[in-house]
C-alpha cells in the first residue's frame, strides 16, 4: 500500500526568553520523531498535555516548519523553510481545528466558506465552485438551505460538520485532525466519528488524528503514536497498543485515562436514526 506521509528524525525546537540574568534558553518540544501512514489509514497520536503532540501535528499540516529532520509527503520532500509551498502541495494537506467555534469566520456564509478554497486555489467558476460546496454539504449530512446561514445559526457538531467539508474542498491526500471532537457532547462525537470513518471509506483519505481521548483513538485508529515529552516512546498497531502496552509510560497512561464506549454510543444514535426512519417511512 502506498504511504501518504512519512516522517524521520523530526525535530522542532523554541527558543524561550529569559530574565536580566538568564538570558535565552532552547526547548526541544518534538525529539526525533519516525511515522509513516499508508494511504486510507489512521495514525492517532496521544499523550498528555505538553508531550509535543500539537506541535508535532503543526509540523505534518505545514504550518510550521521542522527544526530538522525530514517530512515527506507521497514521496516528495516537503521543506516549507527553503520553499514556498505550491498550490498542488497546499491543497494535498488540511486541517480540521479542535474548535468548531473559532475556526469558522462568523462573518462568512457557510457557502461561502466552503467555497474560497477553489477561489484561491482553482480556475473554477463560480457555478462550478457552488455546485461542489452543495454536493460537499450533503456528504457532511448537512442540506441546501444552510448554504446562505451563518455559522452562529448551527449547532457545534454541525459547525464541525462544516469545519470537515471544508476541508475536503480541494480533495486532500491527508486530513491532520486536531482533537476534532473534544469541544462536543458524547452523542455528537459519535456522530462526527462515524461521518469521519464514512468519508474514509468513501474517498480513501489519510488521517492523523490528534487526542487525549483514549476512547475515541480506539474507535477510529488503526494505530497508535504516544509521545512522552516530545519522545515517541511507543507506537504500533491498535489492538496490540491497547492489549499489551509496553512502555511503562504508555502502560500509565492508559491505565489512568477513563475511557468511554464510544462504539456503544454510536449504536445507539444509529438505532435513533432507524427508529425515526420507520416512524416517518409512510403506511405500506
Amino acid at each position: 500500500m502506498s504511504v501518504v506521509i512519512e516522517g524521520r528524525a523530526l525535530t522542532q525546537d523554541y527558543v524561550v526568553g529569559g530574565g536580566v540574568f538568564t538570558g535565552t534558553k532552547t526547548v526541544r518540544a518534538v525529539k526525533g520523531v519516525d511515522f509513516t501512514v499508508e494511504k486510507g489509514k489512521t495514525l492517532a497520536i496521544v499523550g498528555e498535555s505538553g508531550s509535543g503532540k500539537s506541535t508535532l501535528s503543526r509540523i505534518i499540516a505545514l504550518i510550521d516548519a521542522p527544526s530538522s529532520g525530514e517530512l515527506r509527503i507521497e514521496g516528495e520532500v516537503v521543506d516549507i523553510a527553503r520553499q514556498r509551498l505550491t498550490p498542488d502541495m497546499r491543497s494535498k494537506v488540511q486541517m480540521v481545528f479542535q474548535n468548531p467555534y473559532g475556526s469558522l469566520n462568523p462573518r462568512q456564509k457557510v457557502g461561502d466558506v466552503l467555497m474560497e478554497p477553489l477561489l484561491i486555489n482553482t480556475a473554477l467558476r463560480a457555478a462550478e465552485r457552488r455546485d461542489r460546496a452543495e454536493a460537499m454539504l450533503a456528504k457532511v449530512g448537512l442540506a441546501p438551505e444552510h448554504f446562505n446561514r451563518y455559522p452562529h445559526m448551527f449547532s457545534g457538531g454541525q459547525r464541525q460538520r462544516i469545519a470537515i467539508a471544508r476541508a475536503l474542498m480541494l480533495n486532500p491526500a491527508l486530513l491532520v485532525l486536531d482533537e476534532p471532537v473534544s469541544a462536543l457532547d458524547l452523542s455528537v462525537q459519535a456522530q462526527v466519528l462515524n461521518l469521519l470513518s464514512e468519508l474514509q471509506d468513501e474517498f480513501d483519505l489519510t488521517y492523523v488524528f490528534v487526542s487525549h481521548d483514549l476512547s475515541v483513538v480506539r474507535y477510529i485508529a488503526d494505530d497508535v503514536l504516544v509521545l512522552s515529552k516530545g519522545v515517541a516512546v511507543e507506537q504500533g498497531p491498535r489492538e496490540a497498543m491497547f492489549a499489551n502496552p509496553q512502555h511503562p509510560y504508555t502502560q500509565q497512561l492508559f491505565a489512568a485515562t477513563p475511557m468511554t464506549d464510544i462504539a456503544a454510543i454510536r449504536a445507539r444514535v444509529e438505532r435513533r436514526k432507524a427508529a425515526r426512519a420507520r416512524a416517518d417511512a409512510p403506511a405500506g
